[in-house]
């Protein structure tokens, strides 16, 4: 289904991402699907500024100010759900409240790769549901929110060694594929929650390691959920509509070449079409990849063209309950992220349980 069109403002830009609507999508439910992440969000920071200490982040490489302005993300984040919150109650509209998360982070290094993630995806969701915005105000609401969290995204970019503009557009998500990346945090919700008309596609990781260019063969892996058809596409989501990859099945998953003209946190989709992306023909993803030279130098290191990245960091299922849990951080410190594999291990656990949390949402 369509839940959202992007317009743009190309000659060349002939395919849509999204096929025919289907069903209709209000305001509110827009609004607490917005609020839903926020929540999640402002959960993950309040929660990773209560397990390290500013003398963790100094330690791990990150000198001040940085932590004070983590804290300054975290009460933005804080904001919008309070902006959102008032927002629905207002217009006499349920508001959903916070879910219980787990979050896949043990030091301060790992945090920050989730948090540049989380903003990276958050700056999709809010571009991919702005057009399905009727009320003009909210519209504006809602662009405000964005550019915010852009500035996030670009701040945590930079940390992390990645360039913070990779290219000059930014790539829209619809609603079911944020949910799909969103869902892996997610443990419960409360039954009182307004249902949202969401669901997750099966998981798509990307299990290469190293630096990922244009040209660059990676490795990919879905869930044991997905019901693959014989022949498979793959295709980057961007603004102008799906660009398609070279995929080939390999063992235990696909192997897809990086095409030409993607770059930064791009969003990669299995589908059983050649023609468009739709919910009706994807059949995994989408699955996050950072695809570019970090600090805007060319990488003389590994391709990621064939490497396995031997994560450690648990997936959300496998970490304790409670409103935003994070396990025990260790007792060693590591230098600062500088991106790459530290990048893949996060995405493999963000997607890694979201089938199973669906219905929790949905409930």
């Amino acid at each position: 289904m369509k839940l959202s069109t992007y317009v743009v403002a190309s000659a060349a830009a002939g395919a849509t991402h999204a096929s025919v609507v289907k069903r209709a999508i209000d305001d509110a439910t827009i609004l607490n699907y917005a609020l839903t992440l926020e929540h999640l969000e402002a959960t993950f920071y309040a929660t990773g500024l209560k397990n390290f200490t500013q003398a963790d982040f100094v330690n791990a490489g990150y000198a001040d100010p940085f932590y004070a302005n983590l804290q300054k993300v975290a009460s933005d984040e804080a904001e919008h759900v309070t902006f959102l919150t008032t927002a629905l109650q207002g217009a006499g509209a349920p508001a959903t409240a916070a879910c219980t998360y787990a979050f896949p982070v043990t030091d301060v290094n790992t945090f920050i790769a989730t948090a540049n993630i989380l903003e990276g995806v958050g700056v999709s969701a809010y571009l991919g549901a702005a057009a399905s915005i009727a009320n003009k105000d909210y519209l504006t609401a809602a662009g405000s929110i964005l550019t915010v969290e852009a500035r996030h995204s670009s701040y945590l970019r930079a940390v992390a060694g990645e360039v913070p503009f990779a290219q000059p557009f930014d790539d829209p998500l619809d609603f079911n594929e944020v949910y799909t990346l969103a869902s892996g945090f997610i443990l419960s919700c409360p039954s009182s929650n307004p249902s949202l008309p969401v669901s997750a596609f099966p998981s798509l990781t990307v299990t290469s390691s190293g630096t990922i260019s244009n040209g660059s063969t990676i490795n990919l892996a879905t869930s044991s959920t997905a019901k693959l058809p014989t022949t498979v596409y793959a295709a980057f989501v961007t603004v102008t509509g799906p660009v398609w990859a070279t995929v080939t099945a390999s063992s235990g998953g696909y192997t897809v070449t990086i095409p030409s003209g993607i770059s930064g946190q791009s969003y990669l989709v299995l589908t059983s079409s050649n023609n468009t992306v739709s919910d009706d023909n994807i059949v995994a993803g989408p699955a996050i990849v950072e695809i570019g030279a970090k600090n805007g130098r060319l990488s003389t290191g590994c391709s990621g063209s064939s490497s396995s990245s031997s994560s450690s960091i648990p997936t959300p299922s496998s970490t304790p309950a409670g409103t935003g849990v994070m396990p025990s951080r260790t007792s060693s410190v590591s230098p600062q992220f500088t991106g790459g594999a530290s990048f893949l291990q996060i995405s493999v656990s963000l997607v890694g349980a979201a089938a199973a949390a669906t219905v929790m949402l949905l409930a």
